[in-house]
């Protein structure tokens, strides 16, 4: 599955089921195009499967600043601009392969194909979906794979670069990619019937199940936020000294006041039930 979050709050704005063996990348932008909400992130997290050259490329191409936690971030490659060009302090991190330097001429040659591309998947006539999965598994001498590819691997050395000088860029991919771990270890504790498993194998239900599963999360956290507001109003008009920074701490996937099996009344169990009638009688006002 593939939540996308609100860059600021803990609510899921949308989810994908994706299939075993796929990468979260190929439906990332997907997602992001079919949002249908209010809220249009420019800004996107996401861990070591959604990312790619041409995920970044198209990415780019959209508007759209992809900032994902890349596993082993130090064994990927700096591409240099140009092979001649060399950096007093940073040079080591990039690659001293000649081939590895961005090709700008090739990115210039293709680059009308390339907002042909991008603008046909930003009004819809191109499925994303689609496009990435031909940019994945495509034959490398393919001219637009290899435009896209270009393009990914400047868009990829930049963001890299930024990770590394900027300490609050840090912080933020980290805390965002966090909070969407703990949104997903939190529906999977929700998610407890059937052991928490998709027992189907029919798309359409695997879909419904995702989505509700969202739904209900959604509104779940929704109710605890209103909570834990009046607590802290109940707070401060006592005398407490609420610090922003404390508030900025507190989550809503609290667990405590969750009854997953729901309130059931114990004191009534002696009374037998009464005979199940399968009937359905209708009256004229209704059943």
């Amino acid at each position: 599955m593939v939540a996308v979050y609100g860059a600021r709050t803990y609510v899921a704005l949308f989810s994908r089921f994706v299939p075993c063996g796929v990468w979260e990348a190929v439906y990332l932008i997907d997602s992001l195009l079919a949002n249908e909400s209010q809220v249009r992130p420019e800004t996107v997290h996401a861990d070591t499967q959604g990312q790619s050259f041409p995920v970044f490329g198209l990415a780019h191409l959209l508007g759209i600043d992809l900032l994902p936690r890349i596993r082993n971030f130090q064994d990927l490659t700096f591409h240099r601009p140009d092979p001649q060009v060399r950096y007093p302090h940073i040079d080591a991190l990039f690659s001293a392969d000649p081939r590895t330097c961005i090709d700008w001429q090739l990115i210039e040659n293709g680059w009308k194909d390339l907002m042909q591309v991008g603008l046909s998947v930003r009004e819809g006539t191109v499925s994303s979906i689609t496009l990435l999965r031909r940019l994945n598994n495509h034959s490398h001498k393919s001219q637009i794979h290899r435009v896209f590819r270009e393009v990914g691997r400047a868009v990829r050395t930049t963001v890299l670069l930024r990770y590394l000088s900027d300490p609050q860029l840090r912080e933020q991919i980290t805390r965002a990619t966090n909070k969407a771990e703990a949104y997903n270890g939190y529906t999977k504790w929700l998610h407890f019937g059937g052991d928490g498993y998709l027992r189907s194998r029919d798309p359409e239900l695997q879909e419904k199940a995702v989505k509700f599963l969202d739904l209900m999360a959604n509104n779940i956290i929704f109710s605890t936020t209103i909570d834990m507001t009046d607590t802290l109003r109940q707070m401060a008009g006592q005398g407490w000294e609420l610090s922003p920074d404390d508030i900025a701490a507190l989550s809503p996937h609290r667990r405590d006041n969750v009854l997953r099996f729901g309130d059931y009344d114990t004191a009534t169990l002696h009374i037998p039930p009464g005979p199940y009638d399968s009937a359905l009688r209708l009256r004229r006002d209704g059943l």
